[in-house]
């Protein structure tokens, strides 16, 4: 599983680089160890996380849990915990989508504070009414907790394939840039926020998300 950490001055970039990117109990594992060790540390802090090549994150390991159904349900669960708790992880955080977000790893990236996505290349999409995968209520919850409504009701109901132009304009990310420029302006995003008070805006996050939080089953400070 390769996911990697580095830190560039007070930012964390997480990079996501096996292949798809696909979401299964390992690389859940892996990036939960990663926000471990993100939550730990002292002082000024922000967090991008991307991807490499096409895709930012293909979605759940469909092909693993062919040999693996019994994971299927674990993964669901996991997912939708990790997701919550980045929604109110203290730091501010950046999805630099470099590519390709389907399905679950659309709903990652909305898991962080802002999205910069690539401009040219790749789609953010919910294609689960196209492949034959209903969404639940909390994966629903998602959607309307951090869209639009009408964008929110948009990609549950077409598995419309949204470029980063059209991504903007409905309100799923708020920059694009060109694939040399995705990382560098997520980090420099990043940056600027490293220096708030994180007890603080912890403390704000729970406050806008952590009823969210709490429904997704990530447990959110008092």
């Amino acid at each position: 599983m390769d996911i990697t950490l580095r830190d560039e001055d007070s930012v964390a970039v997480i990079t996501w680089n096996d292949g798809e990117n696909r979401v299964n109990l390992d690389s859940l594992a892996r990036l939960n160890s990663l926000f471990d060790e993100l939550e730990e540390r002292s002082g000024p802090l922000g967090v991008v996380m991307t991807g490499t090549g096409k895709f930012f994150s293909n979605g759940l390991d469909l092909e693993r849990f062919g040999s693996l159904p019994g994971e299927f349900g674990d993964t669901l669960v996991e997912a939708k915990r990790t997701i919550g708790r980045l929604l109110v992880l203290p730091a501010y955080t950046v999805a630099a989508i470099n590519g390709h977000a389907f399905a679950m790893g659309a709903l990652i990236s909305l898991g962080f504070d802002s999205r910069v996505m690539r401009e040219d290349r790749g789609y953010w999409c919910m294609n689960e009414a196209e492949i034959g995968l209903p969404l639940d209520e909390q994966l629903i919850s998602i959607l309307s907790h951090r869209l639009p409504a009408a964008t929110a009701v948009r990609a549950a109901l077409t598995a419309e394939r949204f470029s980063a132009p059209n991504a903007l304009s409905a309100g799923i990310v708020e920059a694009t840039a060109s694939e040399a420029e995705v990382l560098t302006q997520a980090i420099a995003l990043a940056q600027r926020y490293a220096g708030l008070d994180r007890k603080i805006l912890g403390h704000h996050k729970v406050m806008v998300h952590g009823g969210e939080a709490a429904f997704l089953g990530a447990t959110t400070a008092k």
